[in-house]
């Protein structure tokens, strides 16, 4: 397999903790998001992925996957060791429902392309981007830590004593939220979690620091 990715990119850190919770390989085609305009916006890396944004799965049988979601999900159903989602139908969508709340309603408002935006068409100086930033997972973490406080199977994770697909969405996101410095007092569950995942070498491998383009 092969996953484009870049260091910084909170979608591909997703893809990257799913590969290592579950013990597999996959050689990274590195596409640099900032040089020359981004990377992923030229050719040939938008002849794989159209809307040119990162992380892409090429599997060993040729299939082209984009969106973490979907990418996490065929990790999932190929490879059943080690499994990102419960048994149990209800439980399986409360994990996805926490993992969509990130992949969904925090990061799509806060990735690169719509912060070059603000700033480039509304001339949106860094303390307004932030504040920007600061809205939008505040608003996403409250419900998040809600949802926690209201979950059936309480444990060290989203979800029990096993990590889960939210815990691979979570944790990139919270790493957003303090590289920004957005408080995250108020939000005692989430800063729990994010704790005791990266106390586990498949979260601490994939972190940004630990990738081959990290600057």
């Amino acid at each position: 397999m092969q996953l484009s990715s870049y260091f910084r990119s909170s979608a591909a850190y997703r893809v990257r903790i799913a590969l290592n919770l579950k013990g597999l390989d996959a050689d990274l085609h590195l596409v640099h998001m900032l040089r020359d305009g981004g990377e992923h916006h030229k050719e040939p890396y938008k002849a794989l992925n159209p809307l040119g944004l990162i992380p892409t799965l090429v599997t060993d049988d040729g299939a082209v996957i984009t969106q973490s979601i979907a990418i996490c999900e065929y990790l999932d159903e190929a490879f059943p060791k080690s499994p990102l989602l419960p048994t149990d139908i209800n439980d399986r969508a409360y994990v996805r429902s926490l993992a969509s709340l990130v992949a969904c309603d925090i990061h799509p408002i806060n990735n690169l392309r719509v912060l070059k935006y603000i700033q480039n068409e509304f001339s949106a100086d860094n303390e307004q981007r932030n504040a920007w930033i600061d809205r939008w997972i505040s608003e996403g973490f409250t419900a998040f830590e809600t949802m926690l406080a209201n979950a059936r199977k309480a444990g060290p994770f989203c979800f029990g004593d096993t990590p889960t697909l939210a815990d691979a969405f979570l944790i990139p996101q919270v790493f957003n939220a303090m590289r920004f410095s957005v408080p995250l007092d108020r939000f005692p569950r989430i800063r729990a979690i994010n704790s005791a995942c990266l106390a586990l070498p498949a979260f601490e491998m994939a972190s940004p620091a630990r990738q081959p383009d990290a600057e």
